[in-house]
C-alpha cells in the first residue's frame, strides 16, 4: 500500500529581494515520517516551514494539504503574554480551539504532565530559555495536531530537556519536521533527513535512514557527481578544442555539434558553481608548549546565592586533553570555566596554573564583543586592514572571507550580524591568540553543520588542552577525552565517554521510578483521607498516578510494535497493532481526565 501523504510542496520558489533561497522545490510527507531539516544558515529552512505551516506564501508552486489535517507549529523563538500562568499559557490554546469545556481540564493536566511542569501557577515570565521552549512544545502538542513542525526545538534545552524531547517524540504517532543542528538528536530520532543546498541540482537531497546513513548516501551522491563533473569536462575539453579549428555551421550536423558543445559547457559551468560551497575556516592556534601540567585543581569548591554549585573538583589539564562539561542548566558548567579562567576565585580548594600560561576563552554570551563596533574593528581590534595570523600580515577582506562575511558587510555594525555571524566573528578573534588552554561555553550556538564540522576538526587538531561546555552531544564525544558530569548540587562525576553517562542516567531514573513506586505501595491502608474525597475515591487517588504510568509503558510498548518493519507488509497485522496502539492511548486519556476530576474534588 503507497504511503499516505500528509502535507507537500511542489515546484516552489522564494526570493528576498534578488537574492533566490530556493526554486522548484518538491517535498512530500508522508504519514509517519519523522525529517530532520538541515542546510546551511540562509538556505530557506525556516521560510520553508513556515510555508508548509501555512504562515507564509511562496512567490511561485503549490502547497497541499490532507484534508482536515491539523498542523502544530513551534517557531524557533517561541512568545508567550509573560504576565501569564503556564496554566494559562496552556489554556490559552484551548480558548483560540474553541475546546468544549469539560475536556479542557484533562487536557491541560495532560500538558502540564507531558511538558515536566511541577507548578502550573509559575509566572512565563520567569521561565529559563528552555522551559519556554517546553512550553511551546506541549502549547502546540495541545491542538492534538497530525502533522507537528518544529523550528530548532533544541534550542535553550539542555541535555536533559532534549533527552525529553527525544522520548517524546519517538512515543508520537504522527509525522514531524524538525529544523536542527543538533546531529545526535538527528540520530537518534528521524527516519529521513531533507538538506537544502543549493549544490544540488534540485535544491534538496533526501535520504531515508539516520543521520549517519544520510551522511554515507550523501557522500556517495557526491561522488557520482563529481566522476560525472570529471566525465563531462573531458568531452567539453574535447568540444573546445573542436571549436577553435573553427568548424562551420555549414551543415545541419556541424550546427547541431556546436550547439551540444554550449549545452555541455553550460552544464559544467552550472555545475562548478554549485559545487564552490564555501566554508568557514576555523583553526586555533596552539602555542606549542609542552608542559605536561598546564593546569591542576584540588578540591575546588564554590557556592552562589547561598548554593554549594561545586564541591571537591579535581582536575589536571596538560597538553591534549580535552575535557567536556556536562549537566543541567544552572549546573556549574560556566561557574568551573570562570574559575580555570581565573576571573572567579573558590570559596575552597587550590587552582595552580603554569607560569604564563594562555588561556583563551569563548563566553557563551559573548560579551566581550562591542555590539555598536563595526565588523571591521571588530575583526581587528588593534586598527589597520590587517590582522596577524601565525606570524604573518593577513588582509582584513581575505580575513574576513575566511568566516564568510563579504567585503560589503564590514561597515555594518555587530549588532547587524546574525547569532551564527556573531559566533564566527568570536572564532575569528580567538584563533588570532595562541592558546594553552581552550576554554569554550557553547560555542555551537547559531552555528550550522557544515560550520560544525569545520569547528570540530580543528577542535581535534589543536594540540593544548581544552574544555567545553555544549548541548551539541555528537561533538561533545568526538571531540572529548573525558567527561565530568556536574549536577548543580556539589556533585562531580567522570565518564568516559557520552555513551557511558547516558547509560548511567538511565539506571538512575529507573531506581527513582521503583523507589517512587515501592513509597506508594507502603503507604498504610488506614492513612488520612484527603480533603474533598470518598473513601472509595481516596483509594483510587493512592493507585492512579502509577495506573497512568503502566498505562503509558503499554503506550510505548504497543507503539513499537506497530513500527516493527517486519509487518511492514502486513496490512492485517499493522491494523491489528494500531487498533491496540489507539485502545491503549484511549486508557491513558482517560487516566488522566480522571485525574483531573479528581484533583479538583480534592480542591
Amino acid at each position: 500500500m503507497p504511503p499516505i501523504v500528509l502535507l507537500s510542496c511542489e515546484s516552489l520558489e522564494k526570493s528576498y529581494g534578488v537574492k533566490p533561497l530556493f526554486t522548484d522545490l518538491s517535498l512530500g510527507l508522508c504519514q509517519g515520517d519523522r525529517v530532520g531539516l538541515i542546510g546551511p544558515n540562509g538556505s530557506g529552512k525556516s521560510t520553508l516551514l513556515k510555508i508548509l505551516a501555512g504562515l507564509e506564501e511562496a512567490d511561485h508552486g503549490t502547497r497541499s494539504v490532507r484534508r482536515q489535517l491539523r498542523i502544530g507549529y513551534v517557531p524557533q523563538e517561541p512568545s508567550f503574554i509573560e504576565d501569564h500562568s503556564v496554566e494559562e499559557a496552556l489554556a490559552q490554546v484551548l480558548l483560540d480551539e474553541g475546546t468544549d469545556p469539560h475536556e479542557q481540564g484533562a487536557r491541560l493536566a495532560k500538558a502540564l504532565s507531558l511538558g515536566g511542569f511541577s507548578r502550573s501557577d509559575q509566572s512565563v515570565s520567569t521561565l529559563s530559555g528552555g522551559w519556554k521552549k517546553r512550553l511551546a512544545i506541549a502549547r502546540s502538542l495541545m491542538v492534538e495536531p497530525d502533522v507537528l513542525l518544529m523550528d530548532e526545538p533544541t534550542n535553550h534545552l539542555d541535555v536533559e530537556g532534549i533527552l525529553w524531547l527525544e522520548e517524546l517524540l519517538k512515543a508520537e504517532p504522527r509525522a514531524f519536521i524538525a529544523i536542527s543542528h543538533d546531529r545526535r538528536f538527528l540520530e537518534s530520532v528521524m527516519t529521513r533527513i531533507w538538506e537544502l543546498d543549493r549544490r544540488y541540482a534540485q535544491g534538496v537531497f533526501q535520504a531515508n535512514g539516520r543521520y549517519s546513513e544520510f551522511l554515507e548516501q550523501r557522500d556517495a551522491a557526491f561522488q557520482a557527481q563529481a566522476d560525472y563533473q570529471a566525465s563531462l569536462a573531458n568531452r567539453v575539453r574535447r568540444e573546445v578544442e573542436w571549436l577553435r579549428r573553427g568548424p562551420k555551421a555549414r551543415t545541419t550536423k556541424a550546427k547541431a555539434r556546436i550547439d551540444q558543445a554550449g549545452r555541455l559547457i553550460d552544464e559544467l559551468s552550472d555545475i562548478e558553481s554549485r559545487r564552490a560551497q564555501a566554508s568557514a575556516a576555523i583553526d586555533f592556534t596552539a602555542s606549542g608548549r609542552k608542559s605536561k601540567q598546564l593546569l591542576v585543581a584540588k578540591e575546588v569548591e564554590k557556592s552562589l546565592g547561598g548554593r554549594l554549585i561545586l564541591s571537591g573538583v579535581d582536575l589536571l589539564l596538560g597538553p591534549g586533553e580535552r575535557i567536556g562539561l556536562l549537566g543541567p542548566n544552572g549546573g556549574g558548567k560556566t561557574t568551573l570555566l570562570k574559575l580555570l579562567a581565573g576571573t572567579v576565585e573558590p570559596d575552597n580548594g587550590v587552582i595552580t596554573r603554569a607560569d604564563r600560561l594562555r588561556v583563551v576563552t569563548f563566553e557563551q554570551h559573548r560579551e566581550s564583543l562591542d555590539q555598536q563596533a563595526s565588523l571591521r574593528r571588530a575583526l581587528a581590534p588593534a586598527g589597520g586592514d590587517a590582522v596577524v595570523y601565525q606570524d604573518r600580515s593577513v588582509h582584513l577582506v581575505s580575513w574576513a572571507k575566511r568566516f564568510l562575511f563579504k567585503p560589503e558587510q564590514l561597515d555594518l555594525p555587530v549588532s547587524r550580524l546574525s547569532g551564527g555571524e556573531q559566533a564566527r566573528l568570536l572564532i575569528a578573534r580567538l584563533m588570532l591568540q595562541p592558546a594553552d588552554l581552550l576554554l569554550l561555553d557553547e560555542p555551537t550556538n547559531d552555528l550550522d553543520i557544515p560550520t560544525l564540522d569545520v569547528l570540530e576538526d580543528s577542535l581535534l587538531e589543536f594540540t593544548g588542552a581544552l574544555v567545553l561546555v555544549t548541548h551539541d552531544r555528537w561533538l561533545l564525544d568526538r571531540v572529548s577525552t573525558r567527561l565530568l558530569a556536574l549536577d548543580g548540587l556539589g556533585h562531580a562525576e567522570w565518564f568516559a565517554d557520552y555513551a557511558q553517562w547516558e547509560s548511567a542516567q538511565s539506571r538512575k531514573a529507573g531506581e527513582e521510578r521503583q523507589s517512587q513506586v515501592s513509597k506508594e505501595s507502603s503507604v498504610p491502608a488506614g492513612s488520612p483521607k484527603r480533603k474533598g474525597l470518598s473513601y472509595k475515591e481516596q483509594r483510587e487517588w493512592d493507585r492512579i498516578e502509577t495506573a497512568i504510568l503502566e498505562a503509558e509503558e503499554r503506550v510505548a510498548a504497543c507503539q513499537t510494535a506497530a513500527n516493527d518493519p517486519s509487518i511492514a507488509s502486513s496490512a492485517a497485522d499493522l491494523q491489528e497493532r494500531y487498533a491496540m496502539l489507539h485502545v491503549a492511548q484511549a486508557d491513558v486519556e482517560r487516566l488522566y481526565a480522571r485525574w483531573g476530576e479528581l484533583d479538583a474534588k480534592r480542591g
